[in-house]
């Protein structure tokens, strides 16, 4: 349950190392199983040779019953710096009776073996079970030696047999060494695979952990901040990251299509309440108007009336230019656009941008006439530029961009002023809506209202520290 819930940066490199930990154990145990199995194939190998040089002399003294001469070979088959308790000889006559051996003391001459333990005794009935003519390990799980076994052969006659015997505490301290020495060589080789393992484990299983990342981010954190560096390949890991990319992308299309539906419903819905307030208004603002003139034609002249009629006109008209501000329509009657009325509007914006000592970038990219009216296009361009020129420090810059792709006209529009907040950006095309002291607010609401009745786009964005108004009005047939 604990590793269930593990993380994989974790569990994949401990895994690793524990796959690598059992290997060298069994590794291990293999090299010290094999150095102590030819560790007692060594031992079997020098006793056959002893035994061998003793087997061929032997018989000799057997077949004239020379126990002296027996002895005498016995002795002689003592090895420099070897005890007599190290190893154990016993010559077996034909009746398995013992004629001589190194221990004389323990094994009198003529004895049985059965008489000198039930070790022995087994011993006895294992040697007479198996009569050969070949020699063999003998190692029962109860005794304290391990016999090798080799008949005395003469004329092809087993006469008697040689017991070579080695007690089984001689290979304690070697089977030690033995494991010693394995078991630093396998920690050395641990110590250096183990990290190995380990960094090799948490370098696969990292791109696994930064999608997890930012699969987790994804909903709790705006999709424009969720940027990963992941891995794109043709492995699993790979796709994932290409699946969870393309994925990321969709996402940020359909929040961003969502966005706009969202603004385009509101602004429309502005757009409707506030047409039907100003034609509401209009009713009554065309009759006071009515009402001032009529008083001027046929009222009693008074120079304090006439002053006091004055303002109120200029009252009214100003709500009036407001209203009509509001009711902003495409109509069709202007002429088609045309080279010149672009470069007019630079004309315009000369004093603006000359009294605040602004960079203004021109590039009308315009040669010939282009299925547009001409009044709406160039009061789309000239309240984006004097919007931009209102929205840039003194000694700023200001670009504007007038060119065709394909069927359509785009207008690009760019200031180096202050970047407009979200919670700005949000409200930015509605009416009345302005962030400086200059201008009523209906400026880009005009520019939105006519690029949305012309069939066309208009997108806000920052690039490169720059706020860039972007617009694409599909160009009309010619009637």
């Amino acid at each position: 349950m604990i590793l269930g819930n593990l993380s994989y940066r974790y569990k994949v490199p401990m895994m690793l190392s524990a796959t690598i930990l059992l290997t060298g154990i069994v590794v291990s145990i293999a090299l010290t199983w094999r150095t102590f199995a030819d560790l007692r194939a060594d031992l079997f190998r020098n006793a056959v040779e002893v035994g061998s040089v003793l087997s061929n002399t032997l018989p000799a003294a057997l077949k004239h019953d020379d126990l002296w001469l027996a002895y005498q070979i016995i002795g002689a088959a003592k090895v420099d710096g070897e005890s007599e308790s190290e190893r154990l000889l016993i010559v077996l006559d034909d009746e398995y009776r013992v004629y001589v051996s190194n221990r004389p003391d323990l094994f009198p001459v003529m004895s049985e073996l059965r008489t000198q333990g039930e070790q022995l005794a087994k011993v006895e009935r294992e040697v007479k079970r198996r009569p050969t003519l070949t020699p063999y390990s003998l190692e029962l799980p109860d005794s304290d030696h391990i016999f090798t076994v080799i008949p005395m052969i003469d004329d092809g006659i087993a006469i008697g047999t040689l017991l070579i015997g080695y007690p089984r505490s001689l290979f304690l301290p070697r089977f030690l060494g033995i494991v010693r020495r394995v078991a630093y060589s396998s920690l050395i080789v641990l110590a250096v695979l183990l990290p190995i393992g380990w960094y090799l484990g948490n370098r696969a299983v990292k791109p696994l952990s930064q999608l997890a990342h930012c699969l987790g981010r994804v909903g709790s954190a705006p999709l424009e901040a969720v940027d990963c560096q992941l891995e794109e390949g043709r492995d699993e890991i790979g796709q994932l990251g290409v699946s969870f990319r393309q994925m990321l992308l969709e996402l940020r299309e359909k929040e961003q299509l969502e966005q706009e539906m969202v603004a385009s419903e509101r602004l429309a819905a502005i757009g409707r309440l506030a047409a039907g307030v100003a034609h509401e208004i209009n009713n009554p603002l065309g009759g006071m108007l009515n009402a001032i003139n009529t008083y001027r034609r046929h009222g009693v002249p008074d120079e304090l009336a006439g002053r006091t009629l004055s303002l109120i006109e200029r009252g009214l008209n100003q709500i009036g230019d407001t209203v009509s501000a509001l009711l902003v329509e495409a109509r069709s009657e202007s002429h088609r656009l045309t080279p010149q009325d672009i470069d007019d509007v630079y004309m315009l914006l000369q004093p603006d941008v000359q009294r605040r000592s602004i960079r203004l970038g021109w590039e009308n990219c315009l040669d010939t006439t282009v299925g547009l009216p001409s009044t709406q296009v160039r009061q789309v361009l000239i309240n984006l530029a004097l919007n931009a020129v209102q929205a840039t420090t003194d000694r700023g810059d200001v670009s504007c961009r007038v060119e065709t792709s394909g069927r359509l006209l785009r207008i690009a529009v760019a200031n180096s002023g202050d970047e407009i907040g979200p919670e700005q950006m949000q409200r930015l095309f509605e009416p009345f809506t302005h962030f400086n002291e200059e201008g009523s607010g209906l400026g880009l609401w005009v520019t939105y209202q006519i690029v949305k009745q012309l069939d066309g786009r208009i997108d806000v964005a920052r690039r490169e520290g720059r706020t860039v108004f972007s617009v694409d009005l599909p160009l009309r047939t010619a009637a």
